[in-house]
């Protein structure tokens, strides 16, 4: 199963869980599977159209998949997948 990484901001809402694993064959498939088992994450990773949000990075492995195939990105038993929320900050 595909292993999915969630980053500290997120994992308030999927009961302190660092991790989700997914039988899913693709990034998509993945980001469904942990979604259905947590609603509450929809907001905070797709956007109203079902996408991932603008300000959210999705790695398998150590590539953005937005330089992949996107959502569409075939993922295999073995892969990590992380998600990488934007952080704002910085100095005036």
């Amino acid at each position: 199963m595909a292993k999915l990484i969630i980053p500290t901001p997120l994992r308030k809402f999927t009961e302190n869980q660092p991790a989700f694993e997914s039988a899913g064959q693709t990034v998509k498939e993945v980001l469904g599977d942990l979604i259905t088992k947590h609603t509450a994450l929809k907001k905070h990773l797709l956007d109203d159209g079902g996408n991932v949000r603008s300000f959210v990075r999705i790695y398998v492995g150590e590539d953005d998949i937005q330089y992949l195939q996107r959502e569409n990105t075939p993922v295999q038993s073995n892969t990590v997948v992380s998600i990488i929320p934007a952080i704002a900050g910085g100095s005036k």
